[in-house]
């Protein structure tokens, strides 16, 4: 509850930058409630109620002390599936220093070494080219097209899936990140 503060900021300055990108609730149908976007504090104690369920992992990203992002792994699934989805979104003033890959490789091993998860899924819509760069860079797998996955920028909206299991990263997904960054060059790895 205290970063309500810091996490509107981020979220009013970033409006425009995450509009395209973000979850909306789509208009109500005859037979289903009139649905609202949450409050700060309604967000908070519902991802409190589902972390304390085990059906979600919430974070804040924070980048040399200030909070620049969330990140969330939802729709996590035990049983013979244990699996779960990664959803996040970043300050634009940072985007591009890897500070989003950095945490997902961070979140997924969590998943995966600790939680117990054994698959990792991330879906984009399609030309949100720079969330793309993030599963890419940390060599997800694509597995397709789900056509009108979720309600994005007042509309339903095509998603690719991206996918993880555990068995394709055995060292650890952020040490295979840290790999590919001191491999490549100044150029293709912005600081």
């Amino acid at each position: 509850m205290r970063d309500q503060r810091v996490w509107r900021e981020v979220n009013r300055r970033n409006r425009d930058w995450l509009r395209p990108w973000e979850a909306t609730i789509p208009p109500p149908t005859p037979s289903g409630p009139i649905a609202h976007r949450p409050t700060y504090r309604q967000m908070v104690r519902h991802l409190r109620s589902e972390a304390n369920a085990g059906r979600m992992l919430p974070f804040v990203i924070e980048y040399r002390g200030q909070l620049v992002g969330q990140l969330t792994v939802a729709g996590i699934t035990w049983g013979s599936m244990c699996s779960g989805h990664v959803g996040y979104w970043v300050d634009q003033s940072v985007a591009g220093r890897g500070v989003m890959p950095t945490a997902v490789a961070l979140v997924v091993d969590h998943c995966f070494r600790t939680v117990g998860l054994h698959r990792i899924e991330v879906c984009i819509r399609p030309e949100n080219v720079p969330s793309r760069r993030v599963v890419e860079k940390l060599g997800f797998r694509e597995e397709g097209l789900r056509p009108r996955y979720l309600h994005i920028d007042g509309a339903w909206r095509d998603h690719l899936v991206f996918a993880l299991t555990a068995e394709e990263v055995p060292e650890g997904l952020l040490r295979r990140w840290q790999r590919a960054r001191s491999s490549s060059t100044p150029h293709d790895n912005p600081a």
